[in-house]
């Protein structure tokens, strides 16, 4: 009886669907627009009563046709690993300037599920195919894609704040990271680039692993701190001074820098640059995620020590014809001034955009002027000095493939001898066979070592040598002193005698 009531109750309900579907067919076809548009309105609202999902579209194309959306872009991006592992129809593509191979995507009419603090999402796919008259009278098609997320009710407003948020960071996060990064060059007001491919990382750079994790740790805090300096009222930038003898590594940590946090880099040549203002417009053309590199800061124009000081003029008083020496800046085309650099690293312009780096290196950083290098504009100093024993060890794992060795301990007595660049010892170091003849290698750096020690104690002889002649010398003059003294006191004492004798 049960199932003859449920066989019932189901015929009635499928004669119902029919009969509604058939008036609903009569209604779009016979009646007017407001009439249809009426019943359009309500027959909604009387669905929703019994359809608790909410559903967001979001377009491909928005506002102008030719523009794509920003939200769409991230959502791809976003739903590509989900998509992947979820959706049984995927669209494969190559990107340029990607580091990926291919690019997946949800194929037309597909679903997946997302799950964000336990509240389950679904993300679908889908055309509108519109057809057009061209100007040549044949219909075409425009196809319109968009991704539609439906979600219940209950949770609109998580839904709307946090996952939405979430999704559009993550999915330019992950476009950040997975794109080629590009090294931009200024010649005079524009940029040009080339695709960055520098294989430098913390792993494979040679120094000090203590102050390695420190920058590390400092770069991950900066690069997560957006919320950190809107709180404290502070543009999102970081100043870096890299200093230290040629050979150090200067150079390489900027591309590691730049490897790990996924960032552009900006090589600024400030001799190129006319002015304060085109200094200003380059600022302005940097993108965020990015290193504005300054190098040798110190060989910059004249930025370098001391504020310029006025210079008086002479009268011309012996010789009117003689011609004046011109300032030392004559003929050079570029006016950027120390004070235009300092609005550059931390004036009211730097704080356009956010999320940058400005790292200027120096190898001698006395002479910098101390107004360009406080805290607040390099608001971090490392020093790259010379190659320990530590150092060595991430160099010799890197071209030697190796971690111990018997002649390791003597190169650590000389290292903590001799000074020696990083660079110098990556040369020694350097595989001249294939493959690498570890011990050769090794010695051949522990001679270049002890041929330094020698170097190095024989002009510390030298020092020493000149410094005893000084030394002698000082004492000779000394001595003549005394006896030119002793010599004039006795001429004085003849005649002051011979004076009280009555003699002339």
């Amino acid at each position: 009886m049960n199932k003859f009531n449920m066989a019932d109750m189901l015929g009635h309900l499928g004669s119902l669907l029919a009969s509604v579907m058939f008036v609903w067919a009569i209604i779009q076809q016979y009646f007017p627009y407001n009439v249809r548009n009426f019943f359009e309105k309500y027959s909604q609202r009387f669905l929703t009563l019994f359809y608790p999902y909410i559903q967001i579209t979001f377009n491909e194309f928005t506002g102008e046709r030719f523009k794509r959306s920003e939200a769409y872009s991230a959502i791809e991006t976003y739903l590509g690993k989900t998509t992947s592992m979820q959706a049984k129809r995927l669209k494969a593509d190559v990107i340029k300037n990607n580091t990926q191979p291919l690019s997946l995507s949800m194929d037309d009419h597909e679903e997946v599920a997302d799950d964000f603090n336990g509240v389950k999402v679904y993300w679908s796919s889908g055309k509108n195919i519109l057809k057009t008259q061209s100007f040549s009278f044949y219909p075409t098609t425009d196809e319109k894609r968009y991704y539609k997320l439906t979600f219940h009710k209950r949770h609109r407003e998580m839904i709307l704040g946090e996952y939405l948020q979430h999704v559009l960071k993550e999915g330019r996060d992950i476009k950040v990271k997975t794109r080629m990064r590009k090294l931009y060059t200024n010649n005079g007001s524009q940029w040009s680039h080339v695709v960055f491919e520098h294989p430098a990382s913390f792993q494979t750079l040679a120094m000090d692993p203590v102050m390695k994790q420190e920058i590390i740790d400092d770069l991950t805090t900066f690069s997560n701190g957006e919320e950190f300096y809107n709180r404290i009222g502070r543009a999102w930038k970081r100043g870096y001074l890299l200093y230290g003898p040629p050979g150090t590594g200067k150079s390489t940590m900027i591309a590691a820098m730049a490897n790990f946090l996924c960032y552009d880099i900006y090589d600024l040549e400030l001799t190129a640059v006319k002015d304060n203002t085109e200094l200003r417009r380059l600022l302005i053309e940097t993108s965020s995620k990015s290193i504005i590199v300054i190098e040798d800061i110190d060989c910059s124009m004249d930025l370098t020590g001391q504020r310029k000081k006025e210079v008086k003029e002479e009268e011309e008083e012996s010789d009117p014809k003689k011609p004046i020496k011109p300032p030392e800046n004559e003929g050079k085309t570029s006016k950027v001034t120390l004070s235009g650099l300092l609005n550059f690293v931390d004036g009211l312009w730097s704080a356009c955009g956010g999320d940058r780096l400005i790292v200027f290196t120096t190898n001698h950083v006395e002479k910098l002027d101390p107004a360009l290098i406080r805290r607040g504009r390099m608001d971090k100093h490392i020093e790259l000095s010379y190659c320990g024993f530590e150092a060595f060890k991430v160099l010799a794992k890197n071209y030697l493939c190796i971690q111990t060795h018997d002649l390791f301990e003597r190169i650590s007595e000389l290292l903590g001898e001799v000074e020696m660049t990083p660079a110098d010892v990556a040369e020694n170091l350097m595989p001249k066979t294939s493959p690498p003849d570890t011990e050769r290698c090794l010695k051949s750096l522990i001679g270049a070592l002890e041929a330094a020690k020698a170097e190095a104690e024989r002009k510390k002889l030298e020092e020493e040598e000149e410094k005893k002649k000084e030394l002698l010398a000082v004492k000779a003059g000394e001595v003549k002193v005394v006896n030119m003294v002793e010599n004039g006191e006795a001429k004085v004492a003849n005649l002051v005698e011979n004076g009280s004798n009555g003699s002339v």
